[in-house]
């Protein structure tokens, strides 16, 4: 009976899963389909031309367009959604930002020989987006892709240092977390506070904060508007937050401007 009972149960996972999968490619069909005709089509022009059931592709395309990925215009038709076109954005400027800032990137870690990240927001987190290590081989703890609660770096007080404060406050009424080390900031108005400040002197350091002897030294990337849409830093052993040869804090700054200048955003005083 145990040996029916687990067959059973397999072979309902195992429907769910093909259900899953099947659900997943109907939509990457109907995008595709869409971009490859260039043009708008009706659900019924996209099930003949797909080879799926009507009623499949009908149940599909309005999930997708209360979520946002189709939008269906006064005719019927439907074409790609916002929540898509949000997406590409998204994309592109990381991909073009990661590209300008790879060379930066290097050229930063052997003039500082420290390790030099390229980080961004994701939500209430900062995130690793790029990443070179740098001679010295500083052991550093986050990776391209780890995500920390931005009160717990120099760089999440950036990200947010160019809202208007009563948005940096609402984010980190949400965003604040005590750290592994209990040395980051959580106070609201003192957060606030202090991203606004960073953001305009276009520095920003943290130490021991989100690590024990770790210190940051982050620079903004501005973009046209005057946004910061990622920062450059230097992770480095808190003792060398000050040292002069090489001035790390004049580095990571220049490096953030130059950055800019290779997206073409205009550069801020």
């Amino acid at each position: 009976m145990d040996g029916t009972v687990d067959a059973q149960t397999m072979t309902e996972e195992t429907t769910q899963k093909r259900t899953r999968t099947s659900a997943l490619d109907r939509i990457l069909q109907i995008l595709d389909f869409l971009q490859d005709s260039d043009q708008p089509a009706t659900a019924y022009e996209i099930a003949r031309a797909v080879g799926a059931p009507l009623s499949t592709v009908y149940g599909i395309v309005e999930d997708m367009v209360t979520k946002e990925l189709l939008d269906r215009q006064e005719n019927g038709a439907l074409w790609f959604g916002p929540r898509l076109y949000h997406y590409g954005l998204t994309y592109a400027r990381r991909l073009d930002l990661i590209s300008a800032a790879t060379q930066e990137m290097t050229d930063l870690a052997l003039g500082s020989r420290e390790t030099v990240q390229i980080c961004g927001r994701d939500g209430d987190h900062m995130v690793v987006l790029a990443m070179v290590d740098g001679p010295d081989h500083f052991h550093v703890s986050s990776r391209v892709g780890s995500r920390t609660p931005l009160n717990w770096s120099a760089s999440g007080r950036l990200l947010i240092g160019h809202l208007p404060d009563e948005e940096r406050r609402a984010i980190l009424s949400h965003a604040a977390r005590p750290s592994p080390t209990g040395n980051a900031e959580t106070d609201v108005a003192t957060l606030s506070e202090a991203a606004r400040t960073a953001f305009e002197e276009r520095l920003s350091i943290q130490a021991g904060e989100s690590d024990f002897s770790v210190a940051c030294i982050a620079a903004p990337i501005l973009d046209a508007e005057g946004a910061c849409r990622a920062t450059v830093s230097i992770v480095v052993p808190d003792h060398k937050v000050e040292q002069k040869n090489p001035d790390l804090k004049a580095l990571v700054q220049q490096s953030a401007r130059r950055i800019e200048e290779r997206l073409g955003w205009s550069r801020r005083g």
